[in-house]
Parts: structure tokens; sequence; C-alpha cells
């Protein structure tokens, strides 16, 4: 029988070579996403244990439970159980005022599921953004690995769900759901995964009208991936183009429907600037806010809403310099457009800069490339204070979010 001698090389065929490493396995498994899960409740426990604090602190009557209902809460209840108005709305001096078409469908549809299910609107609120989070969680750790490694999917879990106003992951609001859409949808982009980034997209398009901005991006990713697609493969092409056209048609599909509504193509616009002043300035009026603020502020939050519109561009100019996934950078960057652009409450800019995701992703490399110790004493200290801060704007700010 013929052998093979030590200098001579045995080829390797297809099937003796190993498959490769899939994301779940990258990301540690169910392990893995059991740790980032954990990161996620601490941070959940953490914050609700500041609430309680903060508010007993301040003579406050108002339960923790009632606070996580608040603001927007109210808004998305509303369409959940008596659903949608036939037309715009009106006060006595027949002045045009928000409504509850301002608000897009897919968390809302949530809750009334709930409802169906026999929760209470309340219960159904916070619950389906609870179930929420730890898709968030799961998302963003799926992302940070692929993109990365695995310590930097944790990284990523803890900086986002500790940063400033990430305290609506845990209120009846939509954030929770929009980031894990979409951090879902650029993770199976990455992987190539068309059907569910589709699907994804779609989703986070009909959550927040920052869904454009990620189905953007998924426009990209798509085009990225034609390169390495032979022209002689039909479905190989077909795929990626079908998901992000299927992305692309959400927020244009659910604008549209308001329109057809009320019968003003402009309706949701319209409603947006009255009940909310928010409408697309260019940035005038967050240069306006930045130079007021920096020159005769009223209070420290004031303050704090201007150093940290100013600290997420620069942390923006950071990942660009650092060249991260184009993907990323474009949905990250057409969604600070959005927000900064945009005329509209100052305080509430921190929280839809909390999806943005450019701002935070370049930290969690820097973590993952630390040593352990420097890792965790710097992502610690950015929870103290993120959680704390949070906690703050919902019990002794009287203001909206």
């Amino acid at each position: 029988m013929a052998t093979t001698s030590p200098s001579e090389t045995v080829p390797v065929t297809a099937d003796d070579a190993e498959p490769p490493e899939t994301l779940w396995e990258k990301a540690g498994g169910g392990r893995g996403v059991a740790v980032a899960v954990g990161l996620l409740a601490l941070t959940r426990v953490g914050q609700l244990l500041m609430v309680w604090w903060l508010g007993n602190a301040s003579g406050s009557t108002t339960g923790v439970w009632h606070r996580l209902l608040v603001w927007d809460g109210g808004w998305f209840i509303r369409v959940a159980v008596d659903g949608y108005p036939h037309g715009f709305t009106y006060d006595d001096n027949h002045v045009l005022q928000a409504n509850e078409l301002a608000f897009f469908p897919l968390y809302p549809m949530l809750l009334r599921l709930g409802t169906v299910l026999g929760l209470s609107p309340g219960v159904a609120g916070v619950g389906v953004a609870w179930l929420a989070s730890i898709g968030a969680a799961v998302g963003l750790h799926l992302l940070g690995t692929t993109l990365r490694d695995k310590r930097a999917g944790w990284a990523l879990v803890a900086i986002v769900c500790s940063a400033p106003v990430s305290v609506v992951l845990s209120m009846a609001y939509s954030e929770s759901l929009f980031l894990g859409l979409v951090a879902g949808m650029l993770a199976a982009a990455h992987r190539r995964a068309w059907g569910w980034a589709g699907f994804l997209g779609l989703c986070a398009a009909l959550t927040r009208p920052t869904g454009a901005a990620a189905a953007m991006a998924l426009g990209v990713a798509a085009l990225l991936a034609l390169r390495d697609v032979p022209r002689s493969d039909l479905a190989g092409r077909v795929k990626p183009l079908a998901a992000a056209a299927v992305a692309l048609a959400g927020v244009p599909l659910f604008l549209g429907w308001v329109g057809w509504r009320v019968g003003d193509w402009t309706a949701w616009f319209k409603i947006q600037t009255a009940g909310w002043g928010t409408s697309f300035d260019y940035g005038s009026s967050t240069l306006k806010f930045l130079d007021d603020t920096f020159t005769g502020a009223d209070g420290w939050v004031q303050v704090s809403v201007g150093l940290i519109l100013l600290a997420a561009l620069a942390a923006a100019g950071v990942a660009l310099a650092q060249k991260l996934w184009p993907p990323l950078m474009v949905y990250g960057v057409v969604a600070m457009i959005l927000v900064y652009g945009q005329a509209g409450f100052y305080h509430s800019k921190p929280r839809l800069l909390l999806p943005v995701l450019i701002t935070l992703v370049p930290a969690a490399f820097a973590a993952a490339r630390a040593r352990p110790r420097v890792a965790i004493l710097s992502i610690t200290a950015w929870a103290v204070f993120g959680l704390w801060y949070g906690a703050y704007l919902i019990t002794i700010w009287p203001y909206t979010m």
C-alpha cells in the first residue's frame, strides 16, 4: 500500500476543510449571549434602584412604575388601545395639535397584541420594552462580535445599555425595539443573511422614522455585496437588492398611509411640527441651542445636553477616522444628520442619539483591546454616571424626554 512521506503535502479537499465559524459560535454560543443579557440586567436593575432612590429622596409620591409609563408611553398606549385617528386634531381655536398619527406603528401593534393576550396596556407597554431590550442586548452582542470579537460585543452591550438616557430601555418607549432591530439588521447584513436583514430592516423602518437611515445602510451593504457576486449568479445578486428594497419601503409606506388616511400627503410632518416643534431646519436650531447654552444656560441639564451633543460629534469623528464598516458609518451619519438637523425639544436629543451606535462603537472596540481591569473600571465609571443621569431625568427633571 502506498504511503506518503513526511515531506509530501496532502491536498485538502472541500470535504476535509473545516466549516467557517458561525456568528453564534464566534459570539460564545449560549454562554456568550447569556453574559450579554446579564450585563443588560445589571444596568436595568441598577437604574431602577436609582429611580426609586431619587424619587424617595425628592419627596415625590410618584412611584417607579408610573415613571416608566410617562410622556411618549401614554401616546403609544392610546394608539394600542384606541387606534389611530382619521384626521388632524384641532383645539377650540382651530389650531392644529399633536395626535397619535405621529407615532410609527410596530411598537403599539405589539402592545395591542399584549392586551389581546390579557395584559393591561401599561404592563404590555413596559413588558414589550423589556423583552425588546433583551433582543437589543443580543443584537448588540452579535453586532460587536461580527465586527470585531465577543469582547467587543459585551463591551458594546454594557456601554450602550448604560449610556445617558438609556433609561428609555426600561420605559414604554420604542427605543429598545428599534435598537434591537437595527443592531440585528446590521449584524445580519455583515454576515450577508439577506432574508433576516431585509425583515429586520423593514421592522426598524416601521418603528421609528430613523429607520430610513438603517434602510439606507442596508442599501450600501447590498451594493458592497454585489462586488463579490458573479454577474451570472442572478439569485445571489437579487437577494441583497431585494432586502434593501424591502427595508427602504418601510418609512415611505407609513408616511404615505398617514397622508392617505388624513387626505394630506404632508400630514405626518404637519402633526410633528404642531405637536413637538419638529421640523428639519438644517441644524440652525441646534446651533442656536449650543450658542445659548454656552453663553447663558439656565441650568446644568441644559449644559449637560450641550456637552453630550458635542461629545457625540467628536465620537462620530473618531469612528469615521477609524473607517468602520461602511454601512454602519452610513447609518450613523444619516441618523446624526436627522438628529442634529431638526428642530425640537433639546432635551430629547440625547435619547434620539442612543441608537446611533457610531458614537459608542469606538469606545467598545477600545475596551475590547484594553486590559480587562482597565475596561471594567472604565465602563463601570461610565455606567454609574449614565444610569444616574437617566434616573435623574425621569424623577427630578420636570420636562419630557
